[in-house]
């Protein structure tokens, strides 16, 4: 455990890109975390870093032996898991990178099922987009990803998807919230528009589709944040695109499916990285999750 504890000390600096600021997040002293990568390298016989005017880089030597290093504590947290399994105890901590639009009612109501049942695990939860919740996986910071249209990667095996339609989102006030059924996306055109930006799979989706018909995108108010387009159409006659898990259960404002031949839906999933093996809490949440997905697709 102790040899464990040097490594993920290596990966820290690999991942703060100094031995100060990794010192600051391990709360340990720069003299001593200086000396463990001295050791690791005498170890070795090679460095492991670059040392810049900047802060440290990793070298092709210190790039293997980060992966090692990741290999080993995920493998270290699996058997952690499956070793509290055999007293009975489920404990240990689950990673997830999701996309803002699960993070208003998906992931917080999976959480809290997921701790009531066992409320010795731990979570992280990072609200991380479609390439960067990939990234996440592939740095060992996550060990689940729940995104809206990840970009094509080996990195990522995929345990659920599906589609979902994007909506048109207004106040309920708004001249489209007048009618029911799906709306033309020229008709949320004409409106002012409040959209995620190119941060987002929702934007890109948007400006793909718009460029096979050939229409421009007019000028209006976007955000990386689906929270502040939300709260920014009840002040203003303006119409925002967001999928239906990410619209909360308010009175005050109202929604209505793009028209399907204006706007594909869009795919979610859950995945995590290739050939990885989850620890038996994230494993668990991954089944949970999965068919919750599932009940709630159906009901949809």
């Amino acid at each position: 455990m102790k040899h464990t504890r040097t490594l993920a000390c290596i990966a820290e600096i690999a991942r703060s890109g100094s031995i100060r600021r990794a010192a600051e997040r391990l709360n340990i002293a720069p003299s001593a975390l200086t000396r463990q990568v001295q050791d690791i390298e005498y170890e070795l016989g090679t460095p492991i870093f670059e040392r810049l005017a900047q802060g440290m880089r990793l070298n092709a030597a210190g790039e293997l032996l980060v992966r090692h290093v990741r290999d080993q504590l995920a493998d270290l947290e699996r058997v952690r898991s499956q070793i509290a399994d055999l007293s009975g105890v489920r404990r240990g901590h689950v990673a997830l990178a999701c996309s803002q639009a699960f993070v208003t009612q998906v992931v917080p109501e999976e959480v809290q099922a997921y701790r009531e049942r066992f409320p010795q695990v731990g979570f992280t939860v990072q609200v991380r987009d479609h390439v960067q919740a990939v990234a996440a996986l592939t740095a060992f910071e996550a060990d689940l990803a729940l995104v809206l249209q990840p970009p094509p990667s080996a990195d990522l095996h995929v345990l659920y998807s599906c589609r979902q339609p994007l909506c048109a989102l207004m106040r309920a006030g708004h001249p489209l919230a007048r009618e029911a059924g799906p709306v033309r996306l020229r008709d949320c055109l004409a409106h002012a528009m409040a959209l995620p930006d190119r941060s987002l799979a929702i934007r890109l989706h948007l400006e793909q589709a718009l460029a096979r018909k050939g229409v421009p995108l007019g000028p209006g108010v976007e955000s990386s944040s689906l929270e502040f387009l939300r709260n920014l159409v009840l002040r203003e006659e303006a119409v925002s695109l967001q999928v239906p898990s990410g619209i909360p259960d308010d009175p005050r404002l109202a929604s209505r499916q793009i028209d399907a031949r204006d706007l594909d839906p869009m795919v979610m999933i859950l995945g995590q990285l290739r050939g990885r093996l989850l620890s038996v809490a994230a494993a668990k949440f991954a089944d949970q999750l999965t068919h919750s997905l599932d009940r709630r697709q159906a009901g949809a």
